[in-house]
């Protein structure tokens, strides 16, 4: 049943196994977006719109040998279901940048396309199936070498040539837009024009015009999405970060018509990413705990106090002396050493508290340590 929400080219891309005992045909989900389409349009039926829903999990695709990719891809995503309208498409693109910005990214950029727009010019130029997928393929290359050659082996009309031609070159800054408008000629084109256009319109509203950018002749999907796509980059990667697009029709191959937009985002490129700016800092380790009483109920509770309190607090249950424990926390960058040599009376300074760094040492109460370590929220 999932099959029939997957476009072409995640359907052969899904591992799929033969049953042996059923004799029918498992695929394992290359994608998530389907399966939430499905649940919506049978559990959720009936329920008011719009559905803003998230999810994480992880999926499993078929990837091109060395390309160096991953087959496991960890996915956390948005979608958004029942609302067709630029400000969806917006108010997801505006979601991508926040969580970018959350992330700690820096210089990180949105391209935006619209396979609307390349639909348009694909159908005004009359070209059969066969010729379509071998141009498709030449413009996801932005070979305009080999789309000078297709169109120099097929008759196309004078307009569409103009405007095959330039998809490979439409890139850029939002001033793309202005170039495709002045070019482009046939009906659907320039209704897909007119909604990158309210859209970007919208994104300025929401302060992250800074971050885009325009790729009119972006195709992926063009089998999936039905209107406004996008993804994200940062440099020196060229795998993008995230993905997403308008995918009006998916809905409906699940018997509940409805327009839906969403993104999904690939946690393993954002972790890289992030490594690559230096974005990526330590856990905080605060405390290690060090137990020199045969009761354990003491130590147990002040760990918890103080992880209540908002520190990162590791008790060391490994047999050895002190020094070595003190040892133990400098080498993993634990700040703090609290050593418990008593039970815990009102005034029995039964604790010391040791800077891994500076060795200084401080005896005190249980008190007077809430009060060297107080709540942090």
């Amino acid at each position: 049943m999932l099959v029939q929400g997957m476009g072409e080219g995640l359907r052969g891309r899904s591992f799929r196994f033969d049953d042996w005992q059923s004799g029918r045909l498992l695929a394992i989900p290359p994608d998530i977006t389907p399966q939430v389409a499905r649940i919506v349009a049978t559990r959720l039926k009936g329920w008011p719109l719009p559905h803003r829903l998230c999810y994480s999990g992880r999926v499993l695709r078929h990837t091109e040998l060395q390309t160096g990719r991953s087959r496991e891809i960890l996915q956390a995503g948005v979608e958004l279901i029942g609302l067709e309208s630029p400000e969806a498409d917006a108010e997801m693109i505006a979601m991508t940048v926040e969580v970018m910005q959350a992330a700690g990214l820096r210089e990180f950029k949105i391209a935006l396309g619209q396979t609307a727009f390349c639909r348009g010019v694909f159908e005004a130029s009359g070209l059969a199936e066969g010729p379509r997928a071998e141009l498709r393929e030449a413009i996801s290359r932005k070979d305009t070498a080999h789309v000078a050659d297709i169109l120099h082996r097929y008759p196309v009309p004078p307009a569409s040539q103009r405007e095959i031609a330039l998809l490979p070159r439409l890139f850029g800054g939002i001033e793309v837009v202005a170039t495709a408008e002045a070019a482009v000629s046939n009906p659907t084109s320039r209704q897909a024009l007119a909604n990158i256009r309210e859209v970007l319109d919208i994104l300025d509203l929401h302060d992250v015009t800074g971050y885009l950018t325009v790729d009119l002749g972006e195709i992926r999907g063009l089998d999936y999405h039905t209107g406004l796509t996008f993804e994200g980059f940062v440099p020196g990667s060229g795998e993008s970060l995230f993905s997403g697009g308008r995918y009006d029709d998916l809905m409906a191959r699940f018997g509940t018509p409805a327009p839906a937009t969403g993104f999904t985002f690939n946690l393993q490129n954002v972790l890289q990413a992030l490594e690559r700016q230096k974005g990526l800092t330590e856990p905080r380790r605060d405390i290690l705990l060090f137990n020199r009483c045969e009761e354990r109920r003491h130590a147990l509770d002040i760990a918890r106090h103080l992880r209540q309190r908002g520190y990162s607090v590791a008790r060391d249950i490994i047999r050895r002396d002190q020094p070595a424990s003190l040892e133990y926390a400098q080498q993993n960058g634990i700040e703090w050493m609290v050593v418990v040599a008593g039970d815990g009376g009102v005034q029995e300074k039964a604790l010391t508290v040791i800077g891994t760094v500076s060795r200084q040492e401080r005896q005190m109460t249980q008190q007077e340590l809430w009060a060297l370590f107080p709540a942090r929220h």
